[in-house]
């Protein structure tokens, strides 16, 4: 069975904070519950890798944000470190440092709390690859965006290169991929998924979700919107 690190960068989704590019036509509240679902359903998938040790590096007010009871009753299973450092890049270098601190000597596979659609196929492919001895160095999961939903490290002291990465930019996955690159670890790519940054891509993802906790926070959006007489 394959054996590594699967790395979770959340934030707490407060009202007002989480999500705010879906803000309108979703209320700061709506955004935040739709930030809570596709981290909720985040954090199953990753419990139900096999091989998977997963972490998760924790930033914000739990107490404040939706869905709080839940979150933290998931988060019981998992093992939580805080974020630390003071640029995006700097958070992520240290979150796999940290995490490797935890679980000495395997490889780091982080994701983020944006792409609710990850499967278990998906993260036990990339969890595979990378502790396969015979595998690539790095493996990169390109965002439709231009950004990255997934990036695993071999050796998780390697993500120090991202402190030089100019983060949430449309060429963000490609300087990551050179960064890697020019630390001698040129990335295997994953299958390309889409972030939840706007209400189109949630609507798109919610539809691929049906019945899900993230379909029915997205549709609470598209339903006022359609009884106010908004866009769809």
């Amino acid at each position: 069975m394959s054996a590594a690190i699967l790395l979770v960068v959340a934030k707490a989704p407060v009202a007002g904070l989480a999500k705010t590019r879906l803000c309108p036509p979703a209320t700061p509240e709506q955004a935040a519950r739709i930030a809570a679902a596709s981290l909720l359903r985040t954090l199953r998938v990753v419990l139900d890798v096999p091989g998977a040790r997963p972490v998760v590096a924790m930033t914000g007010d739990l107490a404040a944000a939706e869905d709080s009871a839940e979150l933290r009753r998931v988060l019981r299973s998992l093992t939580v470190i805080p974020q630390r450092g003071a640029a995006f890049g700097d958070r992520l270098a240290y979150a796999h440092q940290d995490s490797a601190a935890i679980h000495p000597g395997l490889p780091v596979v982080q994701i983020g709390m944006d792409t609710p659609q990850v499967s278990r196929r998906l993260l036990a492919d990339a969890t595979r690859r990378m502790s396969d001895p015979a595998g690539p160095e790095a493996v990169l999961g390109p965002a439709s965006d231009g950004g990255w939903w997934a990036l695993g490290l071999r050796d998780p002291l390697r993500a120090a290169a991202l402190r030089a990465v100019p983060m949430s930019r449309p060429d963000t996955g490609a300087l990551t991929a050179a960064a890697m690159s020019r630390a001698g670890r040129d990335p295997d790519r994953l299958a390309e998924l889409s972030d939840v940054d706007t209400m189109e891509v949630a609507r798109d993802v919610a539809a691929r979700l049906p019945g899900t906790r993230f379909a029915r926070a997205v549709g609470e959006v598209v339903a006022d919107a359609h009884s106010a007489g908004g866009p769809r």
